[in-house]
């Protein structure tokens, strides 16, 4: 078994679903994320600017490295669809993903006895890991910018081990396999998609409901339908997901107890009853609280309004008087659609 294929097993046997290698150098779509950003579709993502010069080649963020084993990990494209996007219901990714990755650097240095340098990125690290992925043969950029696999469709997430290492790379993937499919654009629900493969963020129910700081605005708050964290839509229209998507097999990416089961309304309102020990012990280690609970209750509200019926007024009345402003404004909101219904 040469070291590639040894490399791919032991990925495989760490948990993950897809695993592929290409060489660390100039990234192919660098030039189209510089005029994404130009055009502001990033918003108030700051954060991907700052070091977008090192996006432009995988060899900048980690001197030395020469080669990628790109890696992705199914997270149960099968479950119900649900308030809370599918890949956020658990424990947070980026942890379980860095163990396995170091993991696995660990595993390569001692396959061929010596410190193999390197570094595992989990989409927060200044590389293109779409990228990376195509170019190590896992899949195609799919009309709704994922990356669309084959075999597993699109619910998974990336990682890439950048290592200071000569390894045979895979072939990339060349094909376009969207045809004249238009299934994600048409279903989004705000109109995010400018053109094929062309998010503007700032339109997206998953930028409006995490990234979003302070209100979200009014034109587009009943576009947002029963969505509290995140959205899959456009996932769950995909044929390649509707095929081919698997069941949930991380245990780690389970439901934790305050969102299943739930449905959007119920969920709303005990997000809306939390108080800071009560989200602490609610979300702990998990990825949704990068929406921080005033984010959190602010989407509630919203939901409420969306989807809430009379039921909920006394509630939002309570919210509207007595929580931090952006919240407050926001049951305000809801409470007058609730109560005109």
């Amino acid at each position: 078994m040469s070291l590639e294929d040894a490399i791919k097993a032991q990925a495989h046997g760490l948990g993950f679903d897809l695993v592929g290698i290409t060489r660390a150098g100039p990234a192919e779509t660098a030039d189209h994320f510089d005029r994404w950003l130009a055009a502001g579709r990033a918003g108030v993502m700051e954060y991907l600017s700052k070091k977008a010069d090192l996006r432009r080649d995988t060899r900048l963020p980690y001197e030395g490295v020469t080669s990628a084993v790109v890696v992705a990990l199914d997270y149960g494209g099968k479950e119900p669809a649900g308030p809370v996007a599918r890949y956020a219901r658990g424990d947070d990714y980026h942890e379980l993903m860095w163990a396995r990755l170091n993991t696995l650097q660990a595993w390569i240095g001692e396959k061929v006895g010596r410190e193999v340098r390197g570094r595992g990125f989990v989409d927060t690290g200044p590389i293109l890991e779409r990228d990376l992925a195509r170019r190590a043969g896992l899949g195609w950029f799919g009309k709704n910018t994922n990356l669309v696999n084959p075999e597993i469709g699109s619910f998974f997430f990336i990682g890439a081990l950048l290592l200071e290492l000569d390894l045979a790379p895979d072939a990339p993937f060349e094909h376009d396999r969207c045809g004249n499919c238009t299934r994600c654009l048409d279903a989004c629900p705000t109109s995010a998609f400018v053109a094929p493969r062309e998010l503007d963020a700032t339109r997206c129910i998953s930028y409006l409901t995490i990234e979003q700081r302070g209100a979200i605005p009014e034109t587009l708050r009943e576009a947002t339908g029963g969505n509290i964290y995140g959205c899959d839509i456009c996932q769950d229209v995909c044929p390649w997901n509707v095929r081919f998507s698997s069941e949930l097999r991380e245990s780690a990416f389970a439901s934790r107890s305050i969102i299943d089961s739930k449905d959007p309304r119920g969920l709303a309102r005990d997000i809306l009853a939390l108080d800071d020990e009560g989200y602490r012990q609610a979300f702990r280690g998990s990825a949704m609280k990068r929406a921080k609970l005033s984010g959190l209750k602010r989407n509630a509200a919203v939901v409420l309004g969306n989807v809430g019926n009379t039921d909920d007024a006394d509630l939002l009345r309570d919210v509207a008087a007595t929580d931090e402003l952006v919240v407050a404004e926001h049951a305000s909101w809801a409470l007058a659609r609730v109560t005109g219904r």
